[in-house]
């Protein structure tokens, strides 16, 4: 991440991630980013390799790129 980027974020963030093709791609990266404490919708985009991620409240970034990861995916820094 790039050191002029805050380390949280309320509203709507998009995230680019790397390796999602399908469906199950697709479930398996909004479930995790869902379960995120402060996170109020996810919205995957196969065809440009984003999610954007809307909270209601502070949600930190690292704790985005872990959920990413726990899916088996990763955050594009």
């Amino acid at each position: 991440m790039l050191s002029s980027t805050p380390r949280t974020f309320i509203g709507s963030t998009t995230f680019t991630v790397t390796g999602m093709t399908c469906a199950h791609c697709r479930r398996a990266v909004t479930e995790e980013i869902a379960a995120v404490d402060g996170v109020e919708s996810v919205a995957v985009d196969l065809t440009t390799g984003t999610v954007t991620v809307t909270a209601q409240r502070p949600v930190d970034r690292a704790d985005i790129s872990a959920a990413v990861d726990e899916a088996g995916y990763a955050l594009v820094p």
